[in-house]
């Protein structure tokens, strides 16, 4: 079991920028973002991987947000620029012990969740 615990969350402008981070107990394992608004269900965010460092990142957050690991801290850090009101939600860190998850985007690979950082763009 990956113990893990998120921090960064917040309230922002529209246009303005956070930076979450999710700080991982153990080996380092392939780590996610995952969020969760009312009325749009559960979304794969960005993930890394942690044999080679692959990233990717879902079509609506391409562009504005960057998936990062400190290996040394065994730390993932999501830096979101650009913010807009539709990225309100509660964003979740997930890690996957077994490594590669594919497709990267699947929830139920993901065995590990953090409890959960709001994110509010206004």
């Amino acid at each position: 079991q990956v113990q893990l615990v998120e921090s960064g969350g917040g309230s922002v402008q529209n246009g303005g920028s956070l930076r979450l981070s999710c700080a991982a107990s153990g080996s380092t394992v392939t780590m996610a973002w995952f969020r969760r608004a009312p009325g749009k269900g559960r979304e794969g965010v960005a993930s890394i991987y942690a044999a080679g460092g692959s990233t990717y990142y879902a079509d609506s957050v391409k562009g504005r947000f960057t998936i990062s690991r400190d290996n040394a801290k065994n730390t993932v850090y999501l830096q979101m620029n650009s913010l807009k009101p539709e990225d309100t939600a509660m964003y979740y860190c997930a890690a996957d012990p077994n490594g590669c998850p594919r497709p990267w985007y699947l929830s139920r690979l993901y065995k590990d969740w953090g409890q959960g950082t709001q994110v509010t763009v206004s």
